[in-house]
């Protein structure tokens, strides 16, 4: 039943109805609850509002201090794991260094030498039976070219391996 309706029938039967007033009540349903008058509640006046704002002002600036110490807390100890982190790279880093040196002095000087003064046939021979750590740290102290020409007469894949070895120990940079 539409409000326009509803308004008509309360009219027909004597009564005056607002349109605000004018109720739809399901069949089988409960019936309209009556409207309530809302009790006015008196406002606070100024100086109450004032007071409770004093009054937990120092609470509130408490609680502030407390949530920023605790954030600083949480700042810190992340900063003490990226501390970590770094440090272990740092000490990654200086072994890293170490074996490299480690590895280049394997090759003394003279036997350095004795391969460089081998034909490259008879040296590639032999550096293929050697530890390949070795062979590749006598390589990179030979003369380039006299390096080339023995990597050229080796097995193909001893010559992958040791060219693997010593691009690895020649890097500059970190290898992680």
């Amino acid at each position: 039943m539409s409000l326009l309706a509803a308004a008509a029938i309360v009219a027909l039967l004597g009564g005056t109805a607002r349109a605000d007033e004018v109720r739809q009540v399901l069949p089988g349903g409960q019936a309209p609850a009556q409207p309530t008058q809302l009790a006015r509640v008196k406002a606070p006046d100024e100086s109450e509002i004032q007071r409770f704002c004093s009054n937990i002002a120092d609470a509130a600036r408490d609680r502030r201090y407390a949530l920023q110490a605790e954030e600083l807390k949480q700042l810190q100890a992340g900063i003490d794991e990226r501390m970590k982190a770094l440090e272990a790279k740092r000490t990654e880093y200086e072994e890293w260094l170490k074996r490299r040196e480690v590895f280049l002095a394997r090759a003394e000087d003279s036997v350095v030498k004795i391969y460089a003064g081998m034909k490259p046939d008879a040296a590639a021979e032999r550096l293929a039976m050697v530890n390949a750590e070795l062979a590749a740290a006598i390589l990179m102290k030979l003369d380039s070219r006299k390096a080339g020409v023995i990597l050229n007469e080796m097995d193909q894949k001893a010559a992958a391996t040791l060219t693997g070895i010593m691009a690895s120990a020649a890097r500059r940079v970190d290898p992680s």
